[in-house]
This record gives C-alpha cells, structure tokens and sequence, in this order.
C-alpha cells in the first residue's frame, strides 16, 4: 500500500515537476545520522547505560540463581509451609527480574530518542539549508527510493558531510567495523 501511494505521489510530482521545471535533490539521511561526529557521544552515552542496565539486571538474575539452587538442595528438609515460602519468594524475584527488564528497555529506548533527537535535528536543519541554498524543491531519502536518476536530481550527501564535519574517509561500513571492534575488545574484558 505504502509503495503505491509513493509510486502516485512520485508520479504527481513527477508530472508537477515537469510543468513547472522543479529541482529535486536526494540524500542519504541515514547514513549522515550515524557519521555524524555527534552520535559518537550518543553510542557512548549509551553504551555506559546499557552496561549499567546489564549489571543491575545480572545482579537480580544471580540473586535468583542463588535462591533457586538454595531452594533445590533444601526443599526436601522444608516444612510444607516454610517450601511454599521460598516458591513464593522465588517466583517474586523472578517476576521483579521481568518487570524490571521490560523497564529497563523501555528506558533506552527513551534515552536513545531523546539523545538522537538533536543529532536528528541538526542533520535535517543542514540538509534544509542546503536545499534551500541550491533552490531545491523537493528533498527524498536516497535509500527509500527506487530509481535515482543523478542528471536530473542533486546529490547533498557529499555537501551535507562536508557541512556536518563528517570526515570523507568515514562511512558506514568503518563505521561497523570500528564498532564490531569495540564489542569485541568488551567482549574479551569479560
């Protein structure tokens, strides 16, 4: 359905454009969002939330462990009443660890929007400007286009990096890598 009514907006504009010789340009917003040297800050911030959202939750997770092999090995010698207990006990600890896990997530993902929200606003403001600057009509999403024709539509995305401080031998997959590094050095601290 959403690609339908892309196709006929396109085509509308396609043929408005036409008519009165409109200037399109495209973009690869996602990929100036993520280069951004501000969303370095971001992940970071994230990253430290997350690891302490991950500490909190294994510290409640050994706590039930712990319990639940106190329970195992001593069940047997409880009274009825005192087993009941400790299930009960158990089953509270776990629910209290679900609770707070659904939480927890629900507060990143908060975080990272209320993060990301003006490194957003600052590469859509820079990609304003440049439009506006160049006498642009209309500018898409280079990524959630079908077809591009680079003779009838200008390219911000070089012009937009330049703008955002985005050094030009970064991209997206050094991006990846130096992030697939960082998670690995983490991952052999442990």
């Amino acid at each position: 359905m959403k690609k339908i009514i892309l196709i006929a907006a396109m085509a509308v504009i396609s043929v408005a454009a036409t008519a009165q010789n409109l200037k399109f340009g495209y973009v690869n917003y996602t990929e100036l969002v993520q280069l951004v040297p501000e969303m370095d800050t971001v992940r970071e911030q994230l990253e430290a939330q997350e690891k302490e959202t991950y500490e909190t939750l294994g510290a409640m997770y050994q706590e039930y462990q712990t319990k639940a092999e106190q329970f195992q090995q001593k069940q047997s010698t409880w009274t009825p009443a005192i087993r009941d207990s400790k299930m009960k006990e158990l089953q509270e600890i776990e629910a209290r660890f679900q609770e707070n896990q659904q939480i927890f997530q629900q507060e990143l993902q908060q975080m990272q929007q209320m993060l990301q929200a003006p490194v957003m606003e600052k590469v859509q403001n820079t990609v304003t400007e440049l439009a506006k600057a160049q006498g642009l009509a209309f500018v898409f999403e280079e990524t959630q286009m079908l077809y591009i024709d680079p003779a009838q539509g200008v390219n911000l995305t070089t012009e937009a990096r330049k703008a955002l401080n985005i050094p030009e031998d970064r991209t997206l997959e050094s991006l990846q890598a130096e992030l697939q590094a960082k998670a690995q050095a983490a991952q052999a601290q442990m």
